[in-house]
């Protein structure tokens, strides 16, 4: 302000300014949605905000959609310390008050409480947990020395051609390393039903729904726009700052994702009852 105009502002001038866009933020946050969206992202990022006095951690948590015409929208943010069920219940209540009737797939890293939650709001919906975090989570105490043949190996499983094929590689797995890392096999047994649930779709498919990096290549565009901010004075600083950054960052999604018109013919096979049930009602 004081190089372009030659005019001081305070931090209080400025908050008060941007206490403007408060209103706008609660429409927005409480906007229509769309009836059906045939996949959504959900994951959280974190940013310091001030409180009492101390510095904390907040995670900002995003759930971004795909349309039925093929374009990414972010339907809505939540701050909160921790997660849980009660708390993702309120969520999928909330999508489910502004009028999103079906979520066809669900992609998400493992947060605790989200799969009980949607499966009682949304109960048809599948889930696939992201593979990326999984094989991060799965590595994190490997020595470096084992690192790559470890990789080497998951790979077969999560790039196999067929749940069978993969079912097997992980068997093979499990015998070449856990003597070694027990961990690993037995976490991705564990969670194996929601892993491995994009092996019954085609490749364009499953390109969008093994992971979660449509809406962590968000949180990175997020990241790059509030690097310069350290620290939030309070939560609803850090709500405007993520409101305007969505709000650029979304002129950019003008155009349907990569292969649309495959992948929606492809769905509208999988999941033809529910889709020519919501197109009736």
């Amino acid at each position: 302000m004081r190089d372009i105009y030659g005019v001081d502002a305070s931090a209080s001038l400025i908050s008060r300014i941007t206490d403007k866009i408060m209103p706008q933020i609660a429409e927005w946050q409480a906007r229509p949605l769309e009836s059906v969206y045939p996949v959504v992202f959900l994951d959280g990022i974190v940013f310091k905000v001030r409180k009492e006095s101390k510095v904390i951690n907040r995670c900002a948590y995003t759930v971004l959609g795909i349309r039925m015409d093929g374009r990414k929208e972010i339907l809505g943010l939540w701050l909160s310390d921790n997660e849980s069920a009660s708390f993702w219940l309120s969520v999928c209540n909330e999508l489910k008050s502004r009028g999103v009737k079906d979520i066809l797939i669900a992609c998400r890293d493992n947060l605790t409480g989200f799969s009980s939650a949607i499966a009682t709001v949304f109960p048809e919906t599948e889930q696939q947990l992201c593979i990326i975090h999984q094989i991060r989570n799965s590595t994190k105490y490997v020595s470096y020395k084992d690192l790559k043949p470890i990789m080497a190996d998951l790979k077969l499983i999560y790039r196999a051609a067929t749940l069978d094929e993969a079912e097997y590689q992980m068997l093979t797995f499990e015998e070449k390393w856990n003597k070694k890392y027990p961990q690993i096999a037995k976490s991705w047994k564990e969670n194996w039903t929601e892993l491995s649930a994009y092996f019954k779709y085609p490749e364009e498919i499953r390109r969008i729904i093994y992971t979660t990096n449509a809406v962590e290549g968000f949180h990175r565009m997020l990241r790059k726009i509030t690097k310069a901010k350290t620290s939030y004075p309070t939560d609803e600083s850090l709500k405007k700052s993520i409101y305007l950054s969505v709000t650029e960052i979304s002129k950019k999604w003008n155009m349907p994702i990569r292969d649309w018109g495959i992948i929606i013919g492809q769905l509208s096979i999988y999941f033809e009852d529910r889709l020519t049930n919501l197109k009736v009602s």
